[in-house]
């Protein structure tokens, strides 16, 4: 009983560790000039109920692992971070990539969102 709730609790670790490496494959994939969204993403990676835990990956991994962070953002074409809490540094960085925002300060999805290959 003991191995079999070892093996249990090792896979449930397994599959954390390959939802997370699979989040940061993806955003590392999204090229310069395009986005996309936390629940995009969590969904190409096998958990489309996991926007939060892409938000919280990109809160701790980004600069260790090198993650595009700037390019992932809301479903409504928003920014999530607050003012004077990076929000700032992050349309800025877009910004120098060729992202236009519309008047509401929001990024037309339509023409900036990146279309996740089916093989990524």
């Amino acid at each position: 009983m003991i191995t079999m709730m070892n093996k249990s609790t090792a896979n449930k670790g397994e599959q954390k560790r390959n939802f997370s490496d699979q989040v940061k494959q993806l955003i590392k994939a999204i090229p310069p000039g395009k986005v996309a969204t936390y629940g995009q993403i969590a969904s190409h990676a096998g958990n489309s109920r996991a926007s939060r835990q892409v938000a919280w990956i990109l809160h701790s991994c980004s600069e260790k692992d090198g993650l595009p962070w700037h390019r992932v953002i809301n479903s409504k074409g928003h920014l999530s971070l607050p003012p004077q809490g990076g929000y700032e540094v992050q349309k800025k960085l877009l910004e120098l990539e060729g992202i236009k925002f519309k008047e509401n300060d929001s990024i037309d999805l339509d023409d900036f969102l990146w279309r996740i290959p089916h093989d990524e």
